[in-house]
């Protein structure tokens, strides 16, 4: 009965998705988050008219900026991104809702993951298929939240990394060439963004070419970390293990060594974003993400053991754990806008108190985290406030997270 029901759910949503061709034969693109280099090269690659076949019935058509001020790599590339938009032909629009009445389908590029949640809401409330670039959203409990709405909506949602569609990757994957394999050592560059869990910024790709080969099933982790490098041990399902070397000092291939029954094989030479796009379209015809929800969760539910273990000294995490931990989460979304005379007004389901300066915020912040494990909010800065008065704002609301920024 499950595999009928599941049938006819995704039957619904390609038909959908494929309705949305009806009009002149394009899938019209919006991308949200013009603040990774992503932007232009997928621009670039999907409406070239000489390119892959499939991208001749796509086209790249809107965006919406975006950006946050307390990320430089985020607030630095936003205005030369949305330029690059701009010399493509794109339609630059000033919210999300209104871009989204001209597009077809959704590429989530932001480069920041905090804002992923907030901004997918929309999306999904229009209905539109959107894929969610890495990282997928600013914590675990942001990515089960995304795939809840999506599945309650019945909008397709795909995440990935284009690690996954490197040609060796899928080979290991679906047809061997060592026969069965009994573990893998991937490395990646990795980087850490405070503002994320620290293998989501970009650890994360060295991570899902690891779950590509491995295949979904890790049940726990544990993890060595130092300045210059991370090693997380990954035990999966059938006592394989799987490793994941994140490199900040020295060279930092994309590679991975796989163990197999027949023998051993380094894989990894990266391919480009074109094998991912080229996934992405398909996904846009027929909506179905071509990497299963579970799978994708587990990758984050990975990353985010490792952060538990580290915290535990190393101690082996189990990822249910990591992901019963974040279903628990308690936590409080509100609204904080500011005003043309420089006040900050929070918003909280019937609760509006408006503030004059900083620290009331940071009172109130505080005085939530006694009942919520953490309050998470949007910063509504369509006032104008001056970026030196918000970044002292945010400073001052450091035990919250900032969900999203709008100005």
């Amino acid at each position: 009965m499950k595999r009928s029901i599941a049938a006819t759910a995704f039957s619904l949503v390609a038909l959908v998705c494929a309705s949305a061709f009806a009009a002149d034969g394009t899938f019209k693109i919006g991308i949200i988050g013009a603040t990774t280099s992503h932007v232009p090269a997928f621009v670039k690659t999907i409406n070239n008219p000489d390119g892959a076949e499939i991208f001749r019935n796509f086209e790249c058509v809107a965006v919406y900026p975006g950006g946050v001020p307390d990320n430089p790599d985020s607030w630095d590339r936003v205005e030369r991104y949305t330029q690059d938009c701009v010399d493509a032909g794109l339609k630059v629009y000033s919210t999300i809702e209104e871009m989204l009445l001209n597009v077809d389908g959704v590429l989530l590029e932001s480069v920041d993951g905090r804002p992923h949640l907030e901004q997918v809401k929309p999306v999904i409330a229009a209905k539109k298929p959107v894929f969610i670039d890495k990282p997928m959203g600013g914590s675990l409990k942001d990515v089960l939240e995304i795939f809840e709405l999506a599945r309650e909506a019945n909008v397709p949602v795909f995440s990935a990394s284009s690690l996954r569609y490197v040609k060796a990757y899928q080979q290991m994957r679906n047809d061997s060439p060592i026969g069965e394999i009994y573990g893998a050592d991937a490395t990646s560059p990795c980087s850490i963004n405070p503002k994320h869990p620290s293998l989501y910024w970009y650890g994360v790709h060295g991570v899902e070419s690891l779950f590509t080969v491995m295949g979904p099933d890790c049940v726990s982790v544990s993890r060595t970390n130092t300045p210059n490098a991370d090693v997380v041990v990954g035990v999966w399902k059938d006592k394989k293990i799987g490793t994941f070397r994140g490199i900040r000092k020295g060279a930092a291939p994309y590679s991975c060594k796989v163990f197999g029954k027949d023998g051993v094989q380094n894989v990894g030479d990266y391919e480009g974003y074109e094998p991912l796009l080229v996934e992405i379209c398909k996904f846009f015809e027929t909506g179905v993400s071509p990497v299963d929800e579970q799978e994708t969760i587990n990758i984050f539910a990975f990353m985010t053991a490792a952060d538990m273990s580290r915290k535990e000294k190393g101690k082996s995490v189990a990822l249910a754990d990591a992901i019963k931990a974040a279903e628990d989460e308690k936590r409080l979304t509100v609204t904080v806008t500011t005003t043309p005379t420089g006040q900050f007004i929070w918003s909280e389901s019937d609760i509006e108190k408006t503030f004059d300066d900083f620290h009331g915020l940071r009172e109130l912040v505080e005085e939530k985290l006694e009942d919520y494990d953490v309050v998470r909010f949007v910063l509504d800065n369509r006032a104008g406030l001056p970026v030196d008065t918000i970044l002292k704002a945010l400073e001052e609301l450091e035990d919250a997270r900032l969900a999203n920024y709008i100005y």
